[in-house]
């Protein structure tokens, strides 16, 4: 049985998917929970784009011990150095080299020859190999790239001391017979390949990621790229958890397995969805909600009888309880405090208080308390920035009818400690609520995006709220979660304020330093 390392780059190539801003405490919760999942390498982010994306790296890189920790670098030497002050103190420092092999990336993007490419990459791995034991190097766009083109740059590259290979097909072109040969073809002709190890990353514009990293596995490669939930620039990345589960379920015949957890992905992919803002569909495959549902009346029959006649994964494989009620009314402190940690969260004494206070109110409200109602508090708590002082939303009331002028008053506690109350209308009750926020708000505001939806099934279902804004020249996305679909959707337009708010602080404080 052959051992699949598994490289997320969900940190990294994931909040590439347009929409997505993470803050470096969110960032570092995804981590933790990447960890708990297993993975094996973890692409934190590019540590020379930005200083934001450096100390977020930095932070990943000194708290994470059971993963390895990489960041992504251009083919120079201060993208190489920025991500060594980076990713220095982490338990095994390793780089992740990129540079673009394909004849239209070479001519129009890099303007360089074949020859000029190969040397500034032979220079790059062999500069970062003075400091960091493990070096990946990517050929970009290695799918449209010429074969023997390849195979040269890959024997200087192994030659110079890179330990691992990725040949990405960048832009989702290939064919999953196409991307199995390429590393057939290069594992015959690169007389050093068996001193590397192979990787794949692949990208799902033509709905082909999954089955291309499969093929890949298939023809003697022993890393697989990708995120969780399938996340990513354009139509997004490989789906880490299908791959995962394919080759659980399917270990006779590709006669390989992984290190993750299984039974953690459900979480993982709630969290990640959460922070994102990106609403996995429920047709997703292993993951989505719809995943282990059975509509035909044949197929309700068969699985009523025998599960396994229309069920290849069950639910525990991947985390998803039988019994989703979690904790009561009547439940004490240390009993929250002890399902919070078998959730993988571990609040500040402080944050537990608060995410406490939320159940017990949740209780009074709603009948039965999911395992998702106490994820989506425990989520918000846990990545909620307390060390700077923001908007808070006190209250909302809508007036609405069907042959009246919808009217929000809202009550806002602003960032200088001062109560601010105002009332606004709108086209609809959302409208009302955010035409009035806007003239609370110091500075102008753009609306770009807004999303809802349920978090479980019922009337009593909390409501999840997604928005995206800009101000003060930021585009920032916000996130809200309350039993009423109105407050959430307040919470979310401050929660993306208070975001560029915090941000701004923040860059403040790193310039007086």
């Amino acid at each position: 049985m052959q051992k699949i390392n598994i490289f997320d780059t969900t940190l990294r190539d994931g909040e590439q998917s347009a929409g997505v801003n993470l803050n470096a405490i969110e960032k570092l919760e995804i981590a933790k929970q990447l960890e708990r999942l297993g993975v094996d390498i973890m692409e934190a982010g590019f540590p020379a784009s930005s200083q934001g994306d450096f100390l977020a790296v930095q932070s990943i890189a000194r708290s994470i011990r059971n993963s390895s920790i990489t960041g992504l670098a251009r083919a120079n030497k201060r993208d190489i150095d920025i991500a060594w002050d980076a990713l220095k103190d982490s338990e095994e420092p390793r780089i992740h080299i990129f540079l673009a092999t394909s004849p239209i990336h070479m001519t129009y993007k890099l303007r360089k020859t074949p020859d000029e490419v190969l040397e500034s990459a032979v220079e790059a791995v062999k500069y970062a190999k003075q400091r960091f034991s493990h070096v990946q190097w990517s050929a970009e766009d290695a799918s449209r790239s010429d074969k023997w083109f390849l195979v040269k740059i890959i024997t200087e590259v192994i030659q110079a001391g890179a330990t691992v290979i990725n040949l990405p097909d960048t832009v989702g072109y290939s064919t999953p017979k196409e991307y199995g040969e390429l590393f057939s073809f290069i594992r015959e002709n690169v007389p050093s390949i068996d001193k590397v190890i192979l990787s794949a990353h692949c990208h799902d514009d033509l709905g082909m990621a999954t089955a291309n990293s499969l093929a890949a596995i298939e023809n003697g490669v022993r890393q697989i790229e990708g995120t969780i939930n399938g996340i990513g620039e354009r139509a997004g990345n490989a789906a880490l958890e299908e791959i995962a589960v394919a080759l659980h379920i399917r270990q006779d015949y590709y006669q390989a397995k992984t290190g993750l957890k299984l039974d953690e992905i459900k979480h993982t992919s709630q969290l990640i969805s959460k922070l994102t803002g990106m609403v996995v569909p429920g047709n997703k495959a292993v993951v989505g909600a719809n995943a282990f549902a059975h509509e035909s009346g044949i197929h309700q029959d068969g699985v009523l009888k025998e599960a396994s006649t229309y069920e290849i994964i069950t639910p525990e494989l991947i985390g998803v309880a039988s019994n989703n009620l979690v904790l009561g009314k009547h439940s004490g402190r240390h009993a929250f405090k002890q399902k919070a940690l078998e959730l993988g969260f571990e609040l500040t004494p402080e944050k537990l208080k608060d995410a406490f206070d939320s159940f017990k109110a949740l209780t009074d409200r709603k009948k039965e308390v999911t395992e998702d109602d106490l994820f989506a508090i425990l989520t918000d708590k846990q990545t909620e920035q307390i060390d700077v002082k923001t908007y808070e939303l006190q209250s909302v009331q809508v007036q609405y009818g069907t042959n009246n002028i919808p009217t929000a008053t809202v009550v806002v506690k602003s960032p200088n400690g001062s109560v601010l109350e105002e009332a606004g209308t709108g086209a609809g009750s959302v409208e009302a609520i955010y035409n009035t926020l806007s003239r609370m708000i110091d500075g102008p505001v753009e609306l770009k995006d807004y999303k809802l939806h349920s978090l479980g099934s019922g009337r009593d279902a909390l409501a999840d709220a997604f928005v995206k804004v800009k101000f003060s020249g930021v585009e920032s996305g916000g996130r809200g979660s309350a039993q009423d679909v109105l407050e959430a959707s307040a919470k979310a337009y401050l929660n993306a304020i208070n975001r560029v708010i915090v941000h701004e602080e923040y860059k403040k404080e790193k310039l007086q330093v």
